[in-house]
């Protein structure tokens, strides 16, 4: 029987610590002209050290030891029969034939990884799939388990890179079956693969081997994410999603600006699906463990270094990233109190309003038994700074104007720390987001606000802030946001004559209107209709022609255009005959266009059922009004 010396162990173990470290710490300096000098310096001393195993392998006579080459692939045998065998048949790992077949496995498994790490995926695969024939001999153990997982982890990633998918995922499942079973079954900390090749003096601590172990499931945890979110599996991506970063945190292996960055895109998940607790614990948590990234560093240090430099911009942006993140939040959450809160025409349900009041006491207490029950982020040193930040802003949906306008001001805080980043000199689309959201928010809030001036009063504060905008934008390169926001104040003008209008039949007490009411109400449905008619105009060719067909994108947002073009035209209030005559005829001529537009394309029909039926209507009356209005006309010339 062969054995190695002590001599030969020792050159070895020294072989591996130099591959290691050319591949972890050298390879940060190869030059860009020889991107992989170190990793092909480590794969020699790797190849060395498989050739040796080899030699004592076959010395002892164990000639069917080595794979033959070739590709395995995952079989079709179901997860539980592939656990039971790997579990209970094979080579005990701590026998001197299954440490020396273990030791293979890691050996050509590093050889896979430097071969994927240098872009030569058929060899990297043809490694690793040799690595996982090699475990096939041996039962999972303490002395084995953690290959097995990083062999599958790492064929997961390659077959993903692929854009195979389900192929990653069967990987990525059996590695995540192996260890839930082996915590079950064993739970001791396992075997580290740099301990194949280390001496007694050297191996890890229970603590180091326990930390590497779960440090190698989370990233399980995080490729199935990936995995689940490419097949559209978004509640398994985001429940997988949560838990690596939880996992992180506790392991300390974190980036606290990347981590905060993800923890904040997560939370748009869970908000777009009324999980706001969950939402907020996210935006919270990414917020206070951004903090731990230091501070920002000052301009001038800034400009005397390259590094500091690049560290203040990164810092600056992605807590503005994080920001927007927050201004989501609170916009979602009023959005979502108005569709809950809205009757038929759009106002405030004040009898579902109060029932609603009535029920919160109980929705209180599930709000704490759901918070009990909740996958919470952080530390004894964050749990704090977490949970006070997250009472700053409820998680429940506003019922009234107090505690809309709460949400409101802690949105409208993050508007502007995500502008002091995000400006206009720079991030034209970024900031006009932004301030999109801002104009989004004060209308949120006007639906709660019972006092119809003050209500006029906030859709006016999103005219100022987004006209001169608008108007300032190249036509050219910012066409879609110039047309967002044409349409948007369009709808503003819109609803502020339609409230000046309630306040005026108001205060008039069921009197006629005065003159200055209505030249406000028709300087209002005027600009309204200037900036739906700008928007059509946006669609039109360079040589000023309507496109015949309106593209999908633009259907819906085309045809009500229109049909509010028509409404205004005719609810323009003035004195000479002609002016309404004409005021009636465009209305007429926009209404008919909408209907015509949808018997030559039926599918647009269903794009504006609801505007299609009244233009119909339309298209019926205002015939008849034009014709008495043309009668008075004559009869009084």
């Amino acid at each position: 029987m062969a054995f190695l010396s002590s001599n030969e162990w020792t050159a070895i173990c020294d072989k591996f610590i130099n591959a290691q470290n050319f591949t972890e710490i050298k390879s940060r300096n190869d030059p860009e002209n020889d991107p992989y000098r170190s990793k092909y310096k480590a794969r020699d001393l790797l190849r060395e050290i498989h050739c040796s195993l080899k030699s004592f392998e076959a010395g002892d006579g164990d000639e069917d030891g080595g794979p033959q080459g070739g590709h395995q692939w995952p079989t079709e045998q179901p997860v539980d029969g592939q656990l039971e065998e790997m579990f209970e048949r094979g080579l005990d790992g701590d026998s001197p034939t299954g440490q020396r077949t273990v030791r293979l496995a890691a050996v050509e498994y590093y050889l896979g990884v430097n071969h994927v790490d240098t872009e030569e995926l058929s060899a990297g695969q043809e490694h690793l799939m040799n690595c996982m024939k090699l475990l096939e001999r041996c039962r999972v153990s303490t002395e084995n388990v953690s290959l097995f997982i990083h062999v599958r982890n790492q064929l997961g990633i390659l077959w993903a890179g692929r854009g195979e998918t389900e192929t990653a995922q069967s990987f990525l499942e059996m590695a995540e079956a192996i260890y839930l079973r082996y915590m079950k079954e064993d739970g001791s900390p396992p075997t580290d693969l740099v301990e194949y090749f280390t001496t007694n003096e050297k191996l890890l601590t229970h603590q180091e081997k326990n930390k590497k172990f779960e440090l190698a499931y989370t990233h399980t945890m995080y490729y199935l994410a990936q995995v689940y979110q490419n097949l559209g599996q978004t509640e398994r991506a985001a429940t997988y999603c949560h838990s690596t970063l939880q996992r992180q945190l506790q392991l300390g292996q974190f980036n606290p600006i990347e981590w905060a960055l993800n923890a904040a895109t997560l939370s748009q998940y869970y908000i777009t699906k009324g999980r706001y607790m969950e939402g907020r614990h996210c935006l919270s948590a990414a917020t206070v463990i951004s903090g731990l990234a230091g501070e920002v560093p000052s301009e001038a240090a800034a400009q005397e270094s390259e590094i500091e430099s690049e560290r203040r911009d990164q810092l600056r942006q992605k807590r503005a990233e994080i920001a927007r993140c927050w201004i989501k939040y609170c916009l979602i959450l009023l959005e979502d109190a108005k569709k809950v809160l809205e009757d038929n025409i759009g106002e405030l349900d004040t009898d579902l309003q109060e029932e609603l009041k009535r029920k919160r006491m109980l929705e209180v207490e599930e709000e704490e038994k759901g918070r009990k029950s909740a996958l919470l982020f952080g530390s004894e040193d964050t749990f704090d700074s977490i949970a006070s930040l997250e009472e700053t802003v409820s998680c429940l949906l506003p019922l009234d104007f107090t505690e809309a306008r709460n949400v409101f001001l802690v949105g409208q805080n993050y508007v502007t720390q995500a502008k002091e980043y995000f400006q206009m000199d720079g991030y034209v689309t970024d900031h006009v987001e932004i301030l999109q959201d801002h104009s989004s928010l004060f209308r949120s809030l006007a639906f709660f606000e019972e006092d119809v001036e003050r209500r006029c009063k906030m859709h006016k504060r999103r005219v100022d802030m987004l006209e001169t905008i608008c108007l300032e934008l190249h036509a050219q390169y910012y066409l879609m946001i110039r047309r967002q926001l044409m349409f948007e104040l369009a709808e503003t003008y819109n609803e502020m004559m339609d409230l000046k209008l309630t306040l005026a039949n108001r205060q008039a007490d069921t009197q006629s209107l005065d003159s200055h009411t209505i030249k406000k109400f028709n300087s209002l449905c005027s600009a309204s209709t200037k900036y739906f008619q700008m928007f059509l105009d946006s669609l039109r060719s360079p040589e000023g022609k309507f496109p015949e067909h309106l593209e999908k994108e633009v259907l819906r947002p085309a045809l009500v255009a229109r049909f509010r073009v028509a409404r205004l035209h005719s609810r323009l209030i003035c004195s000479l005959p002609l002016t309404q005559l004409d005021n009636l005829n465009n209305s007429l001529e926009n209404y008919k266009y909408v209907v015509q537009y949808c018997e030559a394309h039926p599918e647009a029909a269903a794009v504006v059922e609801s505007e299609l039926e009244l233009s119909k209507e339309m298209v019926g009356l205002l015939p008849l009004k034009i014709n008495r209005l043309k009668a008075r006309m004559a009869a009084n010339n």
